[in-house]
């Protein structure tokens, strides 16, 4: 070995020697960098519940809490005030079940087509057209709600109020559909590809098979989309408030203006509410609200999920 190999060798020993020593570094450093940005999600989350309860518990020391939840006016700035969270609570409801009429079965149709029907080259193509609507701002679904969709339900609809529920309802069930289809197009594609196959040996037909053997299969990934949808529309908070109005529902009649819970926050968030007043700490009692309602959904996403999860 000529001296020219022996120092090109040592100075190959070397530079691994200092590569390995960045490498000791970044692997002890980068474990604490993890644990920091955990911590920091963790405080923060911390941080926020703990922020709605001092203020949601400062309003419920001015307000009755039976009065809260079993009240039916909602007029807190009246010289009189009600604080019933009844009319936000059916307005919320009633614009998310119109998004869900919506999103649940257009996005559920999507997601078996994209998963049973379309070629791997169609599946590519129109995924991620489909899930460009999930990147549409929400205040831009807002105006398309207040501007294109309600003058034509008014043409078809007469008595149909500028604000109203059925409008909102609507386009927030097409911003949906993306999370329906994509989360139930991905339980179904888990589902393995011998199970479609033995059906078919069976001579089942592909509807069939889509129906009754991979639909099954991913029916706890479904649901799971289904109850995430619904939380995603019960915290949606631009479009019910650009179109949706202002006035506390009074009934089911979804040609009215309906406010809803996200709705109040933006309007009282707005200025109308002085600091320190009875409305300005109601705002953190129907955030409170509001937290622990998609709290719930997201909680019973994961027990569907994993309660009914097939084990292949």
């Amino acid at each position: 070995m000529t001296d020219n190999e022996r120092s090109s060798i040592r100075q190959m020993i070397e530079k691994k020697a200092d590569n390995k020593g960045m490498t000791n570094v970044a692997e002890s450093l980068m474990p604490k960098f993890f644990l920091l940005c955990a911590v920091i999600s963790i405080l923060t989350t911390f941080g926020i519940v703990l922020t709605l309860l001092f203020e949601t518990v400062t309003f419920f020391t001015e307000v009755s809490m039976i009065e809260f939840i079993t009240s039916s006016e909602w007029y807190p700035m009246f010289s009189d005030p009600d604080y019933g969270i009844r009319p936000l609570l059916l307005g919320t409801f009633t614009i998310a079940a119109i998004a869900m009429i919506v999103a649940i079965p257009v996005g559920l149709a999507a997601a078996i087509y994209l998963s049973e029907y379309a070629s791997d080259k169609t599946r590519r193509t129109i995924k991620p057209v489909l899930e460009v609507l999930a990147g549409i701002p929400t205040i831009v679904y807002g105006f398309f709600a207040l501007t294109f969709v309600t003058p034509i339900l008014q043409a078809i609809i007469p008595g149909l109020a500028i604000y109203n529920a059925l409008s909102p309802g609507l386009v927030m069930g097409i911003m949906i559909i993306p999370m329906v289809a994509s989360l139930s197009e991905d339980a179904m594609s888990a589902v393995p590809q011998s199970m479609r196959e033995g059906a078919f040996a069976l001579g089942a037909t592909r509807l069939e098979v889509s129906l009754r053997v991979v639909f099954p299969a991913a029916l706890s990934g479904i649901i799971a989309s289904f109850v995430l949808a619904i939380s995603r529309a019960i915290g949606e908070t631009m479009i019910v408030t650009v179109a949706g109005g202002g006035s506390p529902a009074q009934g089911l009649d979804i040609t009215s203006s309906m406010q809803t819970m996200t709705a109040y926050i933006v309007q009282m968030s707005l200025g109308d509410a002085g600091f320190g007043t009875t409305v300005y700490y109601s705002i953190y009692a129907v955030g409170m609200t509001l937290f622990i309602f998609t709290l719930a959904m997201n909680i019973l996403a994961q027990f569907i999920s994993k309660r009914f999860r097939e084990e292949y």
